[in-house]
């Protein structure tokens, strides 16, 4: 949950104090009005806003309250009728502990653990300057400029649908904006909130001595394909210097100066079948990290590689707990849906195309769209599927359908909104419309 607290300033010459709510100009009309719907962007002399982890945001809980009963028909919910504080109408956010089956969202859980997925996000600026950071780009092979978040969220399942509920959106440090530090702040926010029935899942970008220093007990996350461990028991001694690891653990065989280096023979071996597929999992028990000696206080984790006859490589994952390990391979299934938290933000709302250059903005307009397009992807999987046209014949809850819905929908006016957020009246017919508006050497102005 998040709130956004607004401390408007004094206005300056004879603009009117208050937040504007911007209609940016696009080649396409359809971005055009999803952004007027779902998109904020923040004057800097009118306000100063900030997210913050909290159990409300008032601002976008007024403004789906009135497109949901837009959507259904029906008036928007009066003041008076506004549910207590901590709980929202669509109730994604809502506290840990309340009722939210009534919503119709349910949890996921595996050996009664909930998955909590932690990973990080990049909005690519190459032409931003004094960008804060960097992220490594796979096209470009190197770190590109782009500002960066962490993003930590629980998954549920809604109509069918898996869905992440955001818990926090980190920023990097303001005196460190490196990409480690902006795991080790996410790692340690994620270990203040965890409960004892929630288990964190992380991608292979993450390292297990980074969870570990982050004090967290329960995770499952993805190794490297050439992940090595040791045992943590001191082997066998004949003859020469006395070892001072464990026995070395290679799960996977891979290639080295042109030797093949062999596969560790797995301690257990384990087969199961799930949607008519057989899959096979080894286990490699109690393992530690290399360059630690053996010894009983050591942190140990169990080692999967898990065969689906779908993927050519098999899936690496360790964990510290005793799992099985169908449960070991949802757990970690489960971490994709965070990625449709961004995905929504830029591609449906459009915020892979909003660059703005002062510095607090930088960071707060990704962060109220990442809070956007997480609410669009909950509300799109709350609402019937709507067909795009006569061809879909089998729509899903997509929040790009949803998109198209939204476009036929005026902007609700009686929705208790805040004053100081309003629509602004841009006038946008004097500017070139689609192609050509993409090139400004021949743009030129629209027929009047």
């Amino acid at each position: 949950m998040y709130r956004i607290t607004a401390t408007p300033r004094e206005p300056k010459n004879d603009q009117p104090s208050g937040i504007l709510y911007h209609k940016k100009s696009d080649s396409h009309r359809e971005s055009l009005k999803i952004k007027k719907d779902l998109t904020f962007k923040l004057h800097r002399h009118h306000a100063r806003l900030r997210v913050r982890h909290c159990h409300r945001f008032a601002v976008v809980k007024s403004y789906l309250g009135g497109v949901g009963a837009a959507l259904h028909g029906q008036p928007a919910e009066a003041e008076g009728d506004r549910p207590r504080e901590g709980v929202l109408p669509f109730q994604p956010y809502a506290r840990r502990g309340q009722d939210r089956h009534a919503q119709g969202l349910q949890e996921r859980r595996y050996e009664g653990y909930l998955p909590v997925t932690v990973d990080i996000t990049a909005y690519w600026r190459p032409a931003l300057k004094n960008c804060p950071s960097k992220h490594y780009h796979p096209a470009a092979k190197r770190a590109l400029p782009a500002v960066i978040f962490g993003i930590s969220g629980e998954v549920g399942e809604l109509n069918g649908q898996r869905i992440a509920l955001p818990r926090a959106f980190e920023r990097v440090h303001p005196k460190d904006t490196s990409e480690k530090r902006l795991w080790q702040e996410t790692l340690k926010n994620t270990k203040k909130n965890l409960q004892d029935d929630e288990i964190a899942v992380v991608d292979a970008e993450l390292k297990i001595g980074a969870l570990q220093k982050a004090e967290i007990k329960q995770y499952v996350i993805r190794l490297a394909t050439n992940f090595t461990a040791r045992r943590n028991f001191l082997p066998e001694h004949h003859k020469g210097r006395k070892p001072k690891y464990g026995e070395l653990v290679r799960p996977l065989p891979r290639k080295h100066n042109g030797k093949i280096l062999p596969a560790t023979a797995p301690d257990e071996t384990y087969t199961w079948v799930e949607h008519k597929c057989e899959f096979r999992a080894e286990i490699w028990r109690d393992q530690v990290l290399n360059k630690i000696e053996p010894n009983k206080k050591n942190e140990t984790v169990d080692v999967y590689a898990i065969y689906d006859p779908k993927f050519e490589q098999p899936w690496l994952l360790a964990t510290p707990l005793k799992l099985k390990p169908e449960s070991v391979r949802a757990i970690y299934n489960d971490r994709w849906p965070v990625e449709q938290i961004p995905l929504s933000a830029k591609q449906m709302v459009g915020s892979h195309r909003q660059f703005v250059h002062n510095p607090e903005s930088v960071q707060r307009l990704p962060e109220l769209t990442l809070l956007a397009g997480s609410i669009l992807s909950f509300l799109a999987a709350s609402f019937p599927p709507t067909p795009t046209g006569f061809w879909d014949r089998k729509p899903k809850r997509t929040p790009g359908r949803f998109r198209r819905l939204l476009i036929g929908k005026p902007f609700p006016k009686d929705a208790p909104l805040l004053g100081r957020l309003r629509e602004k009246k841009s006038t946008t017919a004097h500017l070139p419309k689609g192609n050509l508006a993409r090139n400004p050497k021949t743009a030129v102005p629209a027929p009047t």
